[in-house]
């Protein structure tokens, strides 16, 4: 598969700056003390794929399928550098861990790695991989229909009355199916396992410490790995981040969205009601909220076919995930728009492209895995229902989709292990990011993360929007501060507002 292919089936499937202090600045290598040293040399060779920098380098890494049985399967997982453009300023290695669940970061050393500054580029070895399940690490399955493929249904958006009974029986369906064709490895697919790969990634690469750049899903396996490794850390940058309450963990993160899109929709309104604006929805920012909830209203009664979609049809859910999914970023803006006028027409416009499917299935099972092996949720229909009710009554932009039940509520393994509580038991060598306005990983989250990581940590929030901070939805302030924390160590001594 080709890399534009990948990326494209990815992307389907995140003020002043006062009080800088400076840390450690001596380069981090492996010495004939440390265990890295004794680990055997990768096998660098030519990644595979095109459009890739010539200088990125792939190789793989034997971890064991269960840590419980160290001595057990393994499997393979695959990484790729680019090394330090200056090896007189080389500090170390940089892992770039990927959102998702269900992402990579196997060609990110030739994309957004190329956009660090040229002192972070001097300064690491740029590090990514496929996380185990995904990609070309030992990748699994669910073997779903296609129907079941539409994102509209793996988000579990109620019916449009608010029942949940179609969510219960879609969550048996898909778990039977990734039960079925999964494999054994669905089952050690886990947050804590990705850190812990991540931590023999480190070691078969020779460095004691390793450096990090989290985003979205990222950033909580980077605190886990802070967690589990707290002395392997160097300089940590989570960016875009997961609420890390380990009680409920991905339902959290789910959960999460209602708030999110509360925080970002009024901006989306405001450019929907500009003057001059060609995809202009109302003249005021007051008045496209109200025309958004009565389209979809309409729309769940008379859904528009639509050939060629999955599902074929424009009806209340598809748009509201079309909302959701446009709200990540505000150059998306302007799609959501041109569907909002065609529906009010009754037209729709073409079709969108759906991503290949055999890497659609991959995303798909990670994210199942993960999420569903991270932490136990409730198997109740009640219990979404009740959530359900609430959140539809609260939030009504989302319908009830942050509460319901997901593939989860029917898994049919229950956790290998409790979720990691994320604490202050650490290094203070971590720097959040995080945008004000972010429909997939709120501010209420960071906040969170920061309470939990204690004085491990600073926040930075960025007043701006959309999902990823840093080189992507921030601002320049708030890259500057992360550039400056990752080249030279020089961090905020205190949480900071980038304005």
């Amino acid at each position: 598969m080709t890399k534009t292919k990948r990326n494209a089936a990815l992307l389907a499937a995140s003020a002043t700056v006062l009080g800088l202090t400076a840390s450690l600045t001596a380069p981090l290598t492996a010495t004939a003390s440390t265990p890295a040293a004794a680990a055997k040399p990768l096998d660098w060779a030519k990644c595979e794929g095109g459009g890739l920098d010539p200088r990125q380098e792939c190789a793989t890494v034997q971890v064991p399928m269960d840590y419980s049985d160290p001595g057990g399967r393994k499997i393979g997982i695959a990484v790729s550098r680019i090394p330090s453009e200056n090896p007189a300023a080389r500090r170390g290695v940089l892992l770039l861990i990927p959102g998702g669940p269900g992402g990579s970061s196997l060609d990110n050393p030739s994309g957004k790695g190329q956009k660090l500054p040229q002192e972070v580029r001097d300064a690491y070895d740029l590090i990514g991989f496929d996380p185990r399940g995904f990609g070309r690490s030992a990748p699994v399955s669910c073997g779903l229909e296609r129907g079941d493929l539409a994102l509209s249904k793996l988000r579990p958006w109620p019916a449009p009355d608010g029942s949940v009974t179609e969510n219960m029986a879609n969550a048996k369906r898909l778990s039977e199916a990734c039960a079925r064709n999964g494999g054994e490895l669905m089952r050690h697919i886990s947050t804590a396992n990705n850190a812990r790969d991540l931590d023999r990634v480190r070691a078969a690469l020779g460095e004691r410490k390793v450096s990090a750049w989290g985003v979205s899903y990222g950033t909580y396996v980077g605190a886990v790995y802070s967690q589990l490794f707290p002395h392997r850390t160097d300089r940590f940058v989570l960016d875009s981040n997961d609420d890390p309450d380990h009680t409920r963990v991905s339902r959290a993160w789910l959960a999460g969205h209602e708030v999110g899109v509360e925080d970002v929709f009024p901006e989306f309104a405001e450019w929907a009601s500009a003057p001059g604006n060609p995809y202009r929805l109302a003249d005021t920012a007051a008045e496209v909220r109200p025309l958004f909830l009565r389209l979809a209203s309409r729309l769940d009664r008379e859904p528009i076919p639509w050939p060629g979609a999955n599902p074929a049809e424009l009806n209340g859910n598809v748009l509201r995930q079309t909302m959701l999914d446009t709200l990540y970023d505000p150059d998306r803006f302007a799609g959501l728009a041109q569907l909002m006028l065609a529906a009010q027409r009754g037209a729709v416009p073409a079709a969108p492209a759906m991503p290949d499917e055999a890497v659609l299935q991959n995303v798909t099972a990670v994210g199942a895995g993960t999420l569903c092996n991270d932490v136990e949720w409730p198997s109740s229909a009640s219990v979404y229902q009740k959530g359900v009710d609430e959140s539809r009554a609260k939030y009504p932009l989302t319908a009830g989709m942050p509460r319901n039940a997901m593939v989860c509520a029917a898994w049919p393994y229950r956790p290998k292990e409790a979720p990691v509580r994320i604490t202050d038991d650490g290094p203070s060598n971590i720097l959040l990011v995080q945008n004000e306005r972010d429909v997939a990983t709120p501010l209420r989250g960071a906040l969170r993360l920061r309470r939990a990581l204690g004085e491990r940590a600073v926040l930075v929030t960025v007043n701006s929007t959309g999902h990823d901070a840093y080189l992507a939805n921030g601002n320049a302030c708030g890259d500057g501060t992360v550039s400056r924390y990752l080249a030279t160590g020089v961090r905020p001594g205190r949480d900071t507002y980038c304005g």
